[in-house]
């Protein structure tokens, strides 16, 4: 398998690893055919508007060199974004910022986009508390 040199620049050296302690918003997915383990958190704060910004995410991710660079990638096109632009970042969006993934990898992409609806979700469903 042929990594982009950014895949293989997220994976060495990822960006946003680790953990926000009391996050507003956690994510996980699982994929149970490769073992990937995703998980997301969300810092968010209000803007003057009263729109939903991620103000910071860090992910931890236990998963192939695809996964961890699409885990990275996705901290840094969603910080500073307001819900509704994060949202809209599909799979295709990830693995074309990271220069491709290869057709194998490409639900690592899926995954990544996945965790951060569910982080998303999970800050919502708290809010409605």
């Amino acid at each position: 398998m042929q990594y982009s040199k950014k895949v293989m620049r997220h994976f060495t050296k990822p960006k946003n690893m680790g953990e926000i302690k009391n996050p507003d918003g956690i994510g996980q997915v699982g994929n149970p055919t490769c073992g990937d383990i995703m998980k997301v958190f969300i810092r968010v704060k209000k803007n003057k508007r009263g729109e939903e910004i991620i103000k910071n995410i860090k992910f931890q991710t236990f998963g192939c060199a695809s996964a961890i660079a699409s885990s990275s990638i996705l901290t840094e096109m969603v910080k500073g974004k307001n819900f509704k632009e994060a949202q809209e970042i599909k799979m295709k969006d990830i693995a074309e910022k990271l220069g491709g993934l290869p057709k194998l990898k490409l639900h690592c992409s899926a995954m990544a986009s996945e965790t951060l609806k569910k982080a998303i979700e999970n800050y919502e469903s708290r809010e409605k508390k």
